[in-house]
Order: structure tokens, then sequence, then C-alpha cells
């Protein structure tokens, strides 16, 4: 998705709009009117509404589906549509079926049988499901590999049912440098056939300080990008860094400034706050959904001194179509003005996002309304293991604090 796609979104406070964004106020709103709210949530299966493929949908959708009393009759339609409709649509079904919906289970092995997009279903409930509510289409599987055009990639479930894979090339073995010393090291970044790889190693290495004045150089061939690596091998560095930065910064060359730029944020006092602050404002005056994550992260380290971020942080929490960085707005927001956050962790409760939702459920507070969902996140078939563990672990702990 981009602000130039076909598919503008709607208004981020009504119904659609926090359904398209995962928003955890969607589903709490959906339950409350299930007839209004259906088509949005098969519109968010037919449509790809995630920003990009960070973002999580499926058990957003499946958990709406379910609670909503949603029939899955139209999500079984979608396996037969294009390649997208038919991902989007398994990933649903397969979770509703851990939820003992029959319906979505049948309908999978259907297509495992008899649909265009067979493989990529059954290697995907290969994935998630219990192996005796697949390892019996082997004989299906077999039959159909042969009308392929090439073999597949995974190992499971084709190696279990005796079907060739490919092997996929893992390219060159990266040379092992363990042994050279850092100024061996620092050597080998002038000779281009080992950069990356001594760059790799370096990365792995306490500080070395030789690095610093080589960074400029360590470009692709084209001078556009910094070599793979030398972002790791530079965060190594830490504060060592920060007076060579000060000149990056400076620099013509995007990529060393952007760098410099990245140190400075990283490493420098409160005098970088309002360079983060200015920073902010400009992602979001710009609609820049991607890396406003970062310069949350690194306002939230200076705490209460970056108060002059909270509005646009409350803006970006809001309104993100990017769902994967929610959870970073939603903690920046509690490093520096912690105070009327009690609402958004309650809601992280239903967000789409596993980080959301395991920071709603450390810290929402102890109301009726959110002991409900955290026992029912516990209980979910459909959730991630870490949220169920997480949601186990804060029902004991308030369990152990009750007793006299």
């Amino acid at each position: 998705m981009s602000d130039n796609d076909v598919m503008p979104y709607a208004r981020f406070d009504s119904v659609e709009g926090l359904l398209q964004r995962g928003r955890g106020l969607g589903p709490v709103r959906a339950l409350r009117n299930p007839l209004e709210a259906a088509p949005f949530v098969y519109d968010g299966i037919r449509r790809d509404w995630r920003w990009d493929g960070f973002d999580d949908r499926a058990c957003y959708l499946a958990g709406l589906v379910r609670d909503l009393g949603m029939s899955p009759a139209p999500v079984v339609e979608l396996l037969a549509g294009d390649e997208g409709q038919c991902r989007r649509a398994a990933e649903v079904l397969e979770l509703l079926a851990l939820d003992d919906c029959d319906e979505a289970r049948e309908a999978l092995r259907s297509h495992v049988r008899e649909g265009a997009h067979w493989v990529s279903v059954l290697e995907s409930v290969s994935r998630i499901w219990p192996l005796e509510w697949w390892e019996d289409l082997g004989e299906a599987a077999r039959a159909r590999i042969r009308g392929e055009p090439e073999p597949p990639w995974f190992t499971e479930p084709w190696t279990r049912f005796g079907i060739e894979v490919q092997r996929p090339d893992p390219g060159p073995t990266p040379n092992d440098l363990t042994g050279l010393t850092d100024d061996e090291l620092l050597d080998l970044l002038a000779e281009a056939g080992s950069r990356v790889d001594a760059l790799r190693e370096l990365s792995r290495r306490d500080p070395v300080e030789g690095l610093i004045p080589l960074v400029p150089s360590l470009v692709t061939p084209d001078g556009r990008h910094p070599l793979p690596r030398l972002r790791q091998a530079v965060d190594r560095l830490g504060a060592l860094a920060v007076p060579a930065a000060r000149r990056w910064v400076g620099d013509e060359r995007e990529w060393l400034a952007r760098l410099g730029s990245d140190v400075l944020a990283d490493h420098l006092g409160s005098e970088v706050i309002p360079v983060l602050v200015a920073e902010l404002a400009g992602q979001w005056r710009n609609r820049a959904w991607c890396g406003p994550d970062a310069t949350a992260r690194r306002l939230a380290r200076f705490g209460p001194a970056a108060a002059g971020a909270v509005a646009d942080l409350r803006r970006f929490w809001l309104r993100t179509p990017h769902s994967y960085e929610r959870a970073a707005y939603l903690e920046a927001l509690a490093a520096i003005d912690p105070g009327g956050l009690d609402y958004a962790h309650t809601e992280s409760l239903w967000d789409c996002e596993e980080r959301a939702r395991l920071l709603g459920i450390a810290h929402a507070p102890d109301h009726p309304e959110t002991l409900e969902r955290i026992t029912a996140l516990r209980n979910d078939p459909m959730e991630t293991p870490d949220v169920r563990a997480g949601a186990e672990a804060r029902l004991a702990a308030m369990t152990t604090t009750w007793l006299p």
C-alpha cells in the first residue's frame, strides 16, 4: 500500500477505517453492530489493507469472523480468487479451523484436493495444524504435484509425502575471518572481494575505532548505498562514532548523511531532542508511515524531556495504517507521558499486532472488561503462543496478588 494506491483508507475513527488499520477499537465497536461491520470484515479479507508485508491481520480478521457470528462461506469463496485473495482467505480459515470450525477445515482440505492454489494452502496448513488434520492428503498431493511447473520449495509437508523439493542455492559461503586480528580485518576493507565478510566479522566484535575513517569509502560500486553490514559495524562503535558522525551529517551523499544523523540521534544527549521532535513532525506532515517508529524509539529514551513529541506520537498511534509500527508509538508515549494511557493499553488487547496485544496484557488496568479479555486471549486457540503465555502470566500474577 502507498498514498498513491487506488484503495484510500476510510476515516481513522470510523468502524471501516479502524478495521482497515487493525486498531483494537475496531472489534470493540464492530461488536455493537455486527451486521453493519460484517461487510468491512469480508472486505479486509478480499482486499489487502495492510500497509506492507510486516503488518499482521490473519488472527485479527479470524477473530472478527468468529466473534461477530459471521458465516465463513464468503471467505471460503475467496479461495477461488487470485493468489492474494486465496492466501488471505486460507490464513483466516486455518485459524478458524483451530477454533473448531469444521466448515473452514473441510474447505481447505477440499482446496488441496481440487483448488488452483493448493500448493501454498497445503504448505500453510501444515505449519499450524495438527499432523492428523492433513497427513492423509499425501495421496492427493502426490497425484497433483505432477501437474505443477516446478517442484515445491519447502521441506514440509513434501518430504513427508515422498515428494522432491527444490534445493535453493545458498550462494557463496562467507569466509571465516574469526582468526584475523582487528588490523587484518581493516586491511581487508581495501579489497573489493572481502569487504562485506570483514564488516560481518567486525559487527560481531568489540568496537574497532580504526573503522571510523574508512566508513565514507565503504559503498556499493554505484556509490549510492553503504556496503552490507556497514551499519551493523558502525552500531558496534556506539558513541565512539559521534565525532565523525557530526561530519557525516553534512555530506552530500544521502546514505552517509543519514548514517551520521542516526548515530547522533542514538548517542547524543538532550541537545538532539529538538531535532528528533522536528523529524517526527515532518514525518507526520508527509504522512510517512514507514520509519517513524525508529524516531519514536529514540525519543523514548529521553522520557518526559521529549514532551514536545507527544502530540505527533498520539496522531501516529491513532491514524497509522502501518500497524506494525503502532506498538512503538505506544511504548514511546508510555516513556514520555504515561498519564491517560489506560484506554490505549486496554484497546491494544484487541489490536491486530502481537506486540500491541502484549503491551495491553502487561499494562492494561485491572478492570473487569480487561480481565475478561485477557482471559479470552489466554484461552483462544487462534492466538499466538507468546500472547497466550503472556495472558497466563498476567492472570497468575493477579491471582497471587489477591491471595491473603
